[in-house]
């Protein structure tokens, strides 16, 4: 096999998923091994390279891969550092791209997770052909890429673009960072379930969710919204709302062409999305009213973070 390939990891807290990737984004390959369960940053590296290099030996051997790119979360782009990312089994600064390079013995760039998903997104997905826009990522957490006149905004110490820890609430909820009121708090599926059991102790309403009151599920609250429970909907419409606000807030910073959704709440389509659009608008100022296109991802969740990883190589 001749043709170059680039290798993508994505760091996960639990799981590490790996691929190798042409530059037509489409993924040969690919595989995964636990990111728990090594008591070392070391010992991972060991179990990478056991599942890793025979994959790549399988496919050509080193020399038709050009690169590995990594997405972990709180990676920095500039250092190739993980910098005390909570959900890593190993705490503090870790020289992960530097790690890789000399386990797999090929270059490696490592940026932050959501950052590499709006990579992918532009050289492979919706974004395609787009210069200026922002990834919002809305799982368990609120991620965010922004993209301005071509390029990825990195900031000066490589962590700009953290959209879920801007201040949406002013003392509101606290936050995994410490903080009150960062927009993850509301606007993610952790968040939306917050929202769902302070409202069943605040409001006496009838509701579907009250069966599932101290283990409600995100998934729940969408069931039940499509099943008309109001309480499900009107909890939508709040998250939606707070969201639209705060996006309104970054179209005036970047002024983007679009904005694009990715993740499992933004599957919930217009029952968030169509009351996020409603209140950004409402809320932009003039000159951005009207111009701001909402997408949604064309990546496929199950490789997305695997090819946003690869295209930093590319």
């Amino acid at each position: 096999m001749n043709e170059p390939f680039a290798l993508g990891i994505d760091i996960g807290g639990t799981n590490s998923a790996f691929g190798l990737v042409n530059r037509r984004g489409e993924i040969i390959v690919k595989s995964s091994f636990p990111t728990k369960g090594h008591a070392t940053v070391e010992d991972y590296i060991v179990a990478m390279k056991a599942a890793i290099l025979p994959v790549i030996d399988d496919n050509g051997g080193k020399g038709n891969v050009i690169g590995v790119g990594i997405g972990a979360p709180s990676g920095n782009f500039y250092t190739g550092e993980i910098v005390d990312a909570p959900n890593m089994p190993w705490p503090g600064v870790i020289p992960m791209a530097r790690l890789v390079s000399e386990g797999l013995g090929l270059k490696a760039t490592l940026t932050n997770d959501a950052n590499a998903a709006a990579i992918g997104e532009m050289m492979y997905g919706t974004a395609k052909g787009l210069k200026d826009f922002i990834l919002v990522t809305l799982g368990t957490g609120v991620g965010s890429g922004f993209v301005a006149n071509g390029q990825l905004i990195y900031g000066h110490d490589g962590f700009a673009g953290e959209l879920g820890h801007v201040i949406a609430v002013r003392e509101g909820r606290m936050c995994n960072c410490g903080r009150k009121g960062c927009l993850e708090t509301y606007a993610s599926a952790t968040g939306i379930v917050a929202t769902a059991e302070e409202w069943l102790d605040t409001h006496t309403d009838g509701s579907l969710l009250r069966t599932h009151k101290g283990e409600i599920t995100s998934k729940q609250i969408h069931e039940a919204a499509l099943q008309g429970d109001k309480m499900a909907l009107d909890i939508f419409a709040y998250t939606g709302k707070i969201l639209g606000q705060t996006l309104a807030d970054a179209v005036a910073i970047t002024s983007p062409a679009a904005i694009i959704f990715f993740g499992g709440l933004a599957k919930s389509g217009d029952l968030l999305l169509g009351h996020v659009q409603r209140h950004m608008e409402e809320n932009l100022l003039h000159l951005y009213r009207n111009k701001v296109a909402f997408l949604r991802s064309a990546l496929p969740d199950a490789d997305a973070a695997i090819l946003g990883a690869s295209a930093l190589v590319w």
